[in-house]
């Protein structure tokens, strides 16, 4: 065998192993390759409201279903908003008002289920008054400044929840406060006298002496957050975006029929204050569903009331059952 035939051999062996053809297995050249139709990104506020992501995660239910699914923490709205922004995100937590803003002149992203709900007496938000303020009733709050974020899902809960109780609009008083660690410090020292807070940090503020005006599992049709994929996922990646769904739903089974269970994950996944930590509650979760047209129409109607809309937006636009799971209960 010459020479020039031995390096001509060599070269075919190298080429062979390269493409993962040799005793007929895959070698990692190829395994580097990831099918991008079967990868998402999702943002993640750190909520109780994605506990189901972290379980499936945690548990291998994505690798099962045969998806890749990266988590980007976020620390706040704006972040995540940022980022599904710049293209950088195929889902993210949500809610529905935050949904309609991204779809006002196109629609840009989709509501796919809902991710938690108030139910089984678990709450998302509570308005709350300061220690020592000797508010007591919805009623006592007639004209007191309740310290909100402003046009989020905060500041509607808020209106709603007073309606709820009997106050008019024009006796709803709101004061800004967007960020939430300072709207709770505020409160606590008796510097606001009300504020519309959420969990866990609604239950943090109770322990430590706050009182409670009303909690939206009281008026459980109010609150939502809700799961949204950007409509170029859907179109893109429709199969993982049910595999994902999938995953989803087989973890709110689980944490559903075994909430103190998961509260070890919580406690690791959850940023929840340490003077509630021994016993809040694993939050239950909704199984396979996505906002009602009356729940969409009640937030389009308070959006063009804020002028935040110039007119509502199209239900069929910015919700879909498509990709839940199907002949779940």
């Amino acid at each position: 065998m010459t020479g020039q035939h031995k390096i001509k051999q060599c070269l075919i062996a190298v080429i062979l192993l390269m493409i993962g053809a040799v005793g007929g297995h895959v070698y990692p050249v190829l395994a580097k390759t990831a099918d991008l139709s079967r990868s998402l990104t999702v943002a993640l506020l750190p909520i109780p409201d994605v506990l189901p992501f972290h379980l499936a995660q945690e548990n291998g239910y994505f690798t099962a279903e045969g998806i890749t699914v990266e988590a980007l923490p976020v620390a706040s709205a704006l972040d995540r908003d940022q980022l599904m922004q710049a293209g950088q995100l195929d889902a993210m937590l949500t809610e529905l008002a935050t949904t309609a803003n991204f779809n006002r002149n196109g629609v840009r992203i989709k509501i796919v289920c809902i991710a938690r709900s108030p139910i089984a007496g678990s709450s998302l938000f509570r308005i709350l008054s300061a220690p020592g303020s000797g508010i007591i009733t919805a009623s006592d709050l007639a004209g007191v400044p309740v310290a909100v974020s402003k046009n989020t899902v905060i500041e509607y809960v808020t209106d709603r929840l007073l309606t709820a109780r009997g106050l008019g609009p024009k006796e709803i008083v709101k004061k800004s406060v967007p960020v939430i660690p300072e709207r709770y410090q505020l409160l606590l020292q008796g510097r606001i006298k009300a504020a519309t807070l959420p969990e866990p940090l609604a239950s943090s503020a109770l322990a430590a002496g706050a009182g409670q005006i009303v909690k939206d599992s009281a008026y459980p049709r109010y609150s939502l957050s809700v799961i949204s994929f950007s409509v170029e996922a859907l179109n893109k990646k429709p199969e993982a975006v049910k595999a994902f769904l999938r995953a989803w739903n087989r973890a709110v089974i689980e944490i559903n029929a075994a909430p103190d269970v998961h509260r070890p994950l919580l406690l690791k996944k959850i940023r929840v204050p340490k003077n509630v930590s021994e016993n809040f509650s694993t939050p239950r979760f909704p199984r396979n569903r996505v906002p009602d047209t009356e729940q969409w129409a009640d937030v389009m109607d308070w959006m063009i009331s804020k002028g935040l809309l110039a007119g509502p937006l199209a239900y069929r636009d910015s919700v879909t059952a498509e990709f839940l799971p199907v002949n779940v209960n």
